[in-house]
């Protein structure tokens, strides 16, 4: 990046004002039908790595529901981006910190789209804090229930209607696998999503819905702008061994592979996408 990006200052971000802007799909990627006449519903599906996943789901045939809080602007352009695919995209406005609204969305998404195949839990949020004890009741509250409680949700209602054959990705991290000093309440939720991926996959696994997760490390996403102070966002990624941040569209083709018949022995996994960071588990 040629000069550091401006932050933003009031989560989750719009991709809209970012510059340089995030890439969300490579335009060598060829979509090849994986997931012809699927029903995917991404949240946090508006922008960063949700949006780049809706969009290789679009070119690999699959109609969307997109999940987003309040970026207006980010949702319509996802919108239409889809539908430039030639696949059908609806919006669905709300918090999924609250257990109500997430069953909501399933219930339209099935009303409108007519199934649920494809469940990505992937919106969350992140509050860095040098000091442990400036995590208060009202953040430790708010990041729980957005980043681990809302996959429980949607999970939960989505199962209503997903049969053999159908997947949920979950969303993780790198900071679940090593030190996030900076970020104690958020890597918690992190760890809680990836046990509650390999959980959830043996549970489902004789009904053949198999369930896996994605553990990004830095990747350029409005998020990044939204939390981090400019030094942090100057130096973004500068810790991997390929010495940069990803991009949106390094990481969506996971979600492509994990949800198509490519990877029908594979569940309760984690794929890292984090420029070489060692990991352990």
């Amino acid at each position: 990046m040629a000069k550091t990006p401006a932050k933003q200052h009031k989560q989750p971000g719009i991709e809209a004002e970012m510059h340089p802007a995030p890439e969300y799909i490579k335009d060598s990627y060829t979509g090849s039908q994986k997931l012809k006449n699927k029903v995917a519903l991404v949240t946090g599906g508006d922008s960063g790595i949700g949006r780049s996943v809706s969009i290789h789901f679009a070119r690999e045939g699959a109609d969307l529901a997109i999940v987003y809080l309040n970026e207006d602007v980010d949702a319509k352009e996802t919108k239409r981006l889809i539908e430039a695919e030639g696949r059908k995209c609806i919006l669905i406005k709300g918090d999924v910190s609250k257990a109500a609204f997430c069953k909501k969305a399933v219930t339209i998404t099935v009303q409108k789209l007519g199934k649920l195949n494809i469940l990505v839990n992937n919106a969350g949020m992140q509050f860095p804090q040098k000091d442990p004890k400036a995590i208060d009741e009202k953040q430790l509250d708010l990041t729980f229930r957005t980043n681990i409680y809302a996959y429980f949700h949607f999970a939960n209602e989505a199962l209503e209607y997903m049969a053999e054959g159908d997947s949920i990705i979950n969303t993780t991290s790198v900071t679940a696998y090593r030190s996030s000093p900076n970020l104690i309440d958020y890597s918690s939720t992190k760890g809680a999503i990836t046990s509650f991926t390999r959980s959830l996959a043996t549970n489902l696994a004789e009904k053949k819905i198999r369930v896996n997760a994605v553990a990004p490390g830095p990747v350029w996403t409005p998020l990044i702008v939204a939390t981090f102070d400019e030094k942090k966002i100057r130096e973004f990624g500068s810790e991997t061994a390929m010495k940069r941040a990803g991009q949106p569209s390094e990481v969506g083709p996971a979600y492509v592979f994990l949800a198509s018949e490519d990877s029908s022995f594979i569940t309760g996994q984690v794929i890292h996408i984090n420029g070489g960071e060692v990991v352990n588990g």
